[in-house]
């Protein structure tokens, strides 16, 4: 099978995008086709061996619709054609307007309950000129809005009918029923009191209003990848051959080393070859704290450099950076479709054929009782023109993007339309321990000593484990180092102390052994390398269990054959691990700590961050049957992790999320990945995912609400009561509003707070 992603030119509403996913889903072959209407793009999967993608093309050019190939880089040219296009449907838009108001003030004023100055000669004294006067104002308004025609007319030859053809037909019938009464007034002046022209021209300006907001509104949904896009800077500054050299960043190669100045941003991924500086991350990460960079720290392209001047080594450019990365994910979830739009787009699909019948069995209805045919024309007129599915179309769409876009502003990169909805329906979360409750790292805890103060068995500890490259020695040089640059007088103590390694020995299993340049002997390790030696452990027995109780490592440190000390050492707890799984129970959810740490471990840890449900002792292979279990039970389940071993779960899962910090092959298998390490997001997400849906749903409700109210009244079912009529102008001024409406109710949600309860 393979995917690909097409643009597709000359879609205007739902029935469109409806249109194009039947033409290709029936031909043999085809897998599947999701039209995203608001970016107008289809996602096709397809059977090579089947059917080509040449023929496919075929298909949706017979359609009616032009396909084209999406080229690499071909964003940013879309984009300002989309800018241009907005600008030419401006200038259309002005020149309508400045037409329609004359012919509204010639062809209604002389209903108004107050007299108007019109010139003698173009007023109903004179019909001919009265009805030349309109005429000479409604061609070129219904050429500015000729696309509905050229749009409208070729979908319906075609066989796939959509907004376009409503509009084009309940305009012309209006637009040539007034010719025609035109025609008959030099042998009927009573003709003139049946012109339709400032009907055809004001709905198709009305429509072109309507139409201009509905782009311009449409354009602000995909502003977090315009916002991303801006973030690569043009320019580098390369170091080559020990000068500085301004390139397009386009140039720059892996290994090339570039030097960023304060205020300037981050080409390419990297890492810090020599400098310190605060780098600003948040466009990338919603991490609003500027983030501490040193030698050998990573760097994200687009990022901004502070304060200090970094010199960075290029890792990683193009399509493989972090930025490009994420730009992909977001446009990939803006087109697959959440389950609940296939619904929207079913009932558009059938929706334009069926207002079709409506008007002519409403016109035929009205004709067979006996009214004037320019009674007819207004209730065909109107049905046509109010019931556009528009509306419907852009209900879910909308919503999608910005929730996305919300979503990768706060560092949470969505990467369906189907994730996004399924996350509002989790009921059980399942956390992986280590490296998502966790650090995911041995950090110092305690440092315990009857004999030294803590921070010189820190210190005496350090110079030994620095040799020794096992983590828990990592988590003691990483603490002596921090100690350092706080106090700046430790090494001139280890001088004087003569605390230099001279002999060192690694004891697989057990720890390290070695001797100071002041003669003394030194152990580091666990309680089998004292027993070995015969080191009395009785002093510290009591504490070295109490650290075990904690779920620490004790690490004995003696000297000379004499026990000095216990360094506890542990993966810690993120700080804000516990109030992360307190705000996930409040919506409704069961929190699971999945881990492979022994029962007494991981349930002290549950304790302390309060999970509802431990699961020890779990090898990294079972971790996906456990999903599976209680997805058995009834729940739909979330699992979060960040290691290769959570790969299996993850897929496993309704919803996989993976944390951003974790390994390649989690965040591949994610559906949703946290770029920050951070377990509250796992809350906005599913606070987004809730906010989202309830979005959709007051769309798809106003959506048909308004049909439902609209077309009924346009087809003159209430004209019995109270001579309720709609005419034509308001019906098309109806049918843009309720799309401006669904577009504007979409853009509510980038105001919404993710972290509020």
């Amino acid at each position: 099978m393979k995917e690909v992603t097409l643009q597709i030119n000359g879609m205007t509403c739902a029935a469109c995008s409806s249109g194009v996913e039947r033409t290709v889903r029936k031909q043999a072959g085809v897998e599947t086709c999701e039209v995203n209407l608001t970016t107008a793009k289809a996602r096709i999967v397809y059977d090579e061996k089947q059917i080509t993608l040449d023929t496919i093309k075929a298909k949706i050019e017979k359609a009616g619709f032009e396909p084209k190939d999406i080229e690499k880089g071909a964003e940013d040219h879309t984009r300002k054609e989309e800018d241009e296009q907005l600008e030419s449907a401006k200038r259309r838009l002005i020149s309508a307007i400045l037409l329609a108001i004359p012919l509204l003030y010639l062809s209604m004023g002389h209903m108004l309950p107050f007299p108007i100055y019109v010139p003698e000669w173009i007023s109903m004294e004179h019909p001919m000129n009265f009805a030349l006067a309109q005429l000479i104002l409604t061609i070129p308004i219904l050429y500015l809005g000729r696309n509905f025609y050229i749009v409208g007319f070729k979908t319906l030859a075609k066989g796939n009918p959509n907004m376009d053809s409503l509009v084009a037909i309940g305009t012309t019938s209006a637009f040539l029923y007034s010719l025609v009464m035109t025609i008959r007034i030099p042998t009927s002046e009573h003709a003139v009191h049946n012109l339709y022209y400032e009907s055809a021209a004001v709905v198709i300006t009305l429509i072109m209003l309507g139409k201009f907001l509905e782009k311009r509104s449409k354009s602000k949904t995909s502003g977090a990848i315009k916002k991303l896009l801006e973030l690569t800077p043009d320019t580098a500054c390369l170091i080559h051959n020990n000068e500085e050299k301004i390139i397009p960043v386009e140039q720059l190669q892996v290994g090339d080393l570039v030097v960023i100045k304060p205020g300037n941003k981050i080409p390419m991924d990297g890492i810090v070859t020599t400098g310190n500086s605060s780098v600003d991350e948040s466009m990338l990460t919603g991490e609003s704290i500027p983030v501490e960079k040193q030698a050998e720290d990573e760097v994200i392209g687009g990022s901004i450099n502070y304060n200090g001047v970094l010199y960075v080594r290029i890792t990683r450019t193009g399509e493989d950076t972090t930025l490009s990365k994420i730009i992909k994910l977001i446009e990939d979830a803006q087109g697959k479709k959440a389950p609940i739009a296939k619904i929207a787009d079913k009932v558009a699909g059938y929706f334009v054929p069926t207002v079709m019948g409506i008007a002519i069995v409403a016109a035929i209805v009205w004709l067979l009782m006996g009214y004037e045919l320019a009674f007819v024309l207004k209730i065909f007129v109107s049905v046509l023109v109010i019931a556009c599915p528009c509306a419907l179309g852009l209900a879910t769409p909308t919503a999608i993007m910005v929730g996305t876009g919300l979503g990768a502003s706060n560092g949470i990169l969505i990467k369906s339309g189907e994730a996004l909805e399924t996350t509002h329906k989790v009921t059980a979360v399942v956390l992986d321990k280590t490296g998502t409750i966790t650090n995911g790292k041995p950090q110092v805890t305690d440092l315990i000593s009857h004999s030294y103060a803590p921070n010189e068995l820190l210190m005496i500890a350090a110079q030994v484990e620095a040799a020794s490259d096992h983590p828990l020695a990592n988590a003691i040089v990483g603490q002596a180092k921090v100690v350092k640059k706080q106090e700046n007088n430790w090494e001139n103590w280890i001088q004087e102390q003569k605390y230099l390694v001279e002999d060192f020995i690694n004891l697989s299993g057990k720890g390290v052994e070695a001797t100071f340049s002041n003669g003394k002997s030194i152990l580091i390790g666990n309680d089998k390398i004292l027993a070995e030696h015969e080191v009395d452990m009785k002093t510290y027995e009591e504490q070295a269990n109490m650290l075990a109780m904690q779920a620490k490592t004790p690490m004995y440190v003696a000297m000379d054959q004499e026990l000095i000390g216990l360094i506890g050492v542990a993966d810690t707890i993120k700080s804000t691990s516990r109030e992360a799984i307190e705000s996930i129970k409040k919506l409704g959810a069961t929190v699971y700590m999945l881990t492979g740490d022994n029962q007494r471990t991981a349930e002290h840890i549950g304790e302390q961050v309060h999970v509802d449900h431990v699961i020890a002792e779990v090898l990294p292979g079972d971790k996906a049957e456990v999903v599976r279990n209680l997805q058995m039970e009834g729940n739909v389940v979330m699992m979060v992790g960040d290691g290769i071993n959570d790969a299996p779960a993850l897929v496993q899962a309704d919803i996989g999320m993976a944390i951003g910090s974790g390994s390649d092959v989690a965040i591949e298998s994610g559906d949703i990945v946290l770029m920050k390490s951070d377990l509250r997001d796992v809350y906005k997400a599913i606070r987004l995912s809730k906010l989202t849906i309830r979005n959709i749903k007051e769309n798809l409700f106003w959506a048909f609400f308004y049909n439902m109210i609209g077309i009924p009244v346009a087809a003159g079912v209430f004209y019995g009561l109270d001579h309720m009529l709609l005419s034509p102008m308001l019906a098309g001024f109806a049918m843009s509003l309720s799309s401006v409406c669904v577009v504007g109710n979409a853009l509510r949600l980038r105001m919404k707070k993710l972290d509020s309860q």
